[in-house]
């Protein structure tokens, strides 16, 4: 079975970005909407001691931008 589809990349939004597109991207990515991938990054960010935050971060520097 082959598949006629490249995959989608994963890249920060361009146009949903209220600081760096992370969770907009990320947003984009699954069909989503923005502000409940924000919501969620805002309470794992608390809830994980700032690990979220540190993930977050990374995924600033390594994701593309759109």
């Amino acid at each position: 079975m082959t598949y006629s589809e490249s995959p989608r990349p994963f890249v920060r939004s361009g146009s949903q970005r209220m600081l760096s597109g992370v969770c907009g991207g990320i947003a984009d990515y699954f069909g989503i909407d923005a502000n409940l991938v924000r919501v969620a990054a805002v309470l794992g960010a608390f809830l994980s001691f700032g690990t979220v935050a540190l993930i977050y971060l990374a995924a600033w520097m390594i994701m593309p931008s759109e």
